[in-house]
């Protein structure tokens, strides 16, 4: 399990994230959601400890993070950040690699390469494993960062969570491999010992795809469970000054504005 405890983060005398608690359990997948300013960038940041709390824990199964050092979190957690640009001609599977570092130290071992070549594939770039990063687009680009940070944890450890966080990682992707990311996620979470957790924008993706989810208004919780107790039309208020339509169509749920 991944749990953040009381959590408290300000920059001067404004508050960014106020008494936050929260727990994401393996195999389910977990989506912060809220409205510009909420802290959901915030958080994602304070879970990867990377920034410094004022107050309150972030555990990694049983271990404050506090106490690991950054090589052995990078060798269970992987992040995707919502800045994707490199400035230097690398091919794809150079910057796929990049994810199999902490994993190795001088040059990559067979199982390293193993594991881009499945990550590649998975999210099917494999074909473009010797083009220049810099040539592709927008969409191909995230596409092969989604491969990296899951080649980085590609192997399950014994007696040991792996963790993938992501903050906003649907930008850039048309709505095709907006849906086929999601549903790599659920296939992902097939293995027991993964724990998910991303921000995303999109209400209707976080109602179908979400075993959890979590809303920040204002720095604060203000939701956190099931869709239907989450988007309710009182929270969806509260948080984002709408009125929602909600409408249920067999095991799927919608909202309208």
């Amino acid at each position: 399990m991944l749990k953040a405890q009381n959590i408290t983060y300000s920059v001067g005398n404004k508050v960014l994230l106020d008494n936050v608690s929260v727990d994401f359990e393996a195999g389910k997948l977990h989506l912060i959601i809220g409205p510009n300013g909420a802290g959901k960038s915030t958080l994602i940041k304070v879970l990867c400890n990377q920034l410094q709390l004022k107050s309150g824990s972030v555990y990694y199964g049983n271990h404050n993070s506090m106490h690991l050092s950054i090589s052995e979190q990078a060798r269970m957690r992987a992040v995707l950040s919502q800045n994707i640009e490199l400035a230097f001609p690398l091919t794809v599977k150079e910057i796929v690699m990049m994810g199999r570092y902490p994993h190795f130290t001088g040059q990559p071992t067979s199982k390293d390469e193993i594991a881009c070549e499945d990550a590649m594939r998975f999210f099917d770039v494999i074909d473009m494993a010797n083009r220049n990063y810099m040539t592709l687009s927008g969409g191909e680009k995230q596409r092969v960062h989604f491969a990296r940070v899951v080649a980085q944890i590609w192997y399950p450890v014994t007696d040991q969570f792996r963790y993938l966080i992501l903050d906003e990682p649907l930008t850039f992707l048309d709505v095709h491999y907006q849906f086929d990311f999601m549903h790599k996620l659920i296939e992902l979470l097939k293995h027991k010992d993964i724990i998910i957790v991303g921000v995303v924008h999109d209400l209707n993706l976080a109602a179908k795809f979400a075993d959890n989810i979590v809303l920040l208004h204002q720095g604060k919780l203000l939701a956190s469970g099931n869709r239907d107790f989450v988007l309710s039309a009182k929270n969806i208020k509260t948080a984002y000054q709408l009125e929602p339509v909600i409408h249920y169509h067999e095991e799927n749920m919608y909202l309208f504005f």
